[in-house]
């Protein structure tokens, strides 16, 4: 039988209905509204790209069919690219691929969020060198699909396996997240905890319960705020930014120069389409060139 917590948009350090529960922290009230201003000016400046979730040169798993992601996404820190399948050990190596520095605008914010984690978590729950060096941006909207409008904004079940805890903040309209124990797709059964994720908030979430036990979903997105956002894609309305920070172990982060031949090729035209409005990329794709 499915646990039935109440859904909470106030301030608090736990749980729905400002329940204290081991693992999670909830900050309503996290991003000021300099802070937020901040990191508008700075998402202004991003030209996120769509990803086909698999190679278009390794084989795709049985059962799978080519799929672009139901949304744009921009990474900072080190770049995942979807077709490498991610971050996901024992596959470590080839799969993080270092990628543009955390902004200005965002560095304050990570250092706060580490110190709540480093207050929260302790043991194999804070795993030595542990520190956010990875950022997924991910836009939640309504894509343009054959002249219609498609609603997008949902994430299924997965779990993060990047180690030690997780640090989530969000933008515009609030979102429906939650913990469930299937990974059945939709399996309401299964939620154990959830929490609607509000305009300017913190999440953050570790230990074994959180980040083992348990999957994680975005089941969906309100409407109601009014939020859309400009951004730099086409044939996409956002109304939902998410920023979700992780670890991976540096040693794990390879600048694309180094990353094998078979890799650069899955995603040398992901970093082609990067480098046209990123210094960063463009410097990474120049040096990756054979010398004469």
């Amino acid at each position: 039988m499915r646990t039935r917590w109440p859904l909470r948009s106030k301030k608090s350090s736990g749980g729905g209905g400002g329940r204290k529960v081991q693992g999670l922290h909830y900050d309503a009230g996290f991003l000021s509204n300099a802070s937020r201003a901040e990191v508008m000016s700075y998402l202004a400046t991003l030209h996120p790209i769509w990803e086909n979730r698999f190679s278009a040169f390794r084989p795709i798993p049985a059962g799978e069919t080519q799929r672009r992601l139901l949304r744009p996404v921009y990474w900072l820190g080190n770049w995942q690219f979807a077709c490498l399948d991610y971050y996901r050990p024992p596959h470590v190596w080839d799969r993080a691929i270092e990628a543009e520095p955390f902004p200005r605008a965002l560095r304050g914010l990570v250092t706060e969020m580490e110190a709540r984690a480093r207050g929260m978590f302790r043991g194999d729950d804070m795993p030595k060198g542990w520190h956010l060096n990875t950022c997924l941006i991910n836009y939640y909207g309504s894509s343009l699909q054959d002249g219609k409008w498609v609603d997008t904004a949902r994430v299924g079940e997965h779990k993060d396996f990047e180690p030690g805890p997780v640090a989530s903040l969000s933008l515009g309209e609030r979102a429906l997240f939650q913990f469930v124990t299937s990974s059945k797709p939709g399996d309401r059964d299964g939620v154990v905890e959830q929490q609607w994720l509000d305009d300017g908030c913190l999440q953050i979430f570790g230990g074994d319960q959180w980040k083992k036990r348990t999957f994680h979903r975005v089941q969906r997105v309100d409407t109601k705020g009014g939020h859309h956002f400009k951004v730099n894609v086409s044939d996409f309305d956002t109304r939902r930014i998410n920023f979700t920070f992780r670890y991976v172990p540096d040693e794990h982060v390879m600048p694309y120069r180094k990353v094998s031949p078979e890799t650069r090729r899955d995603v040398e035209e992901y970093v082609r389409e990067l480098a046209r409005h990123s210094p960063f990329f463009a410097d990474a794709l120049a040096s990756a060139q054979p010398r004469s």
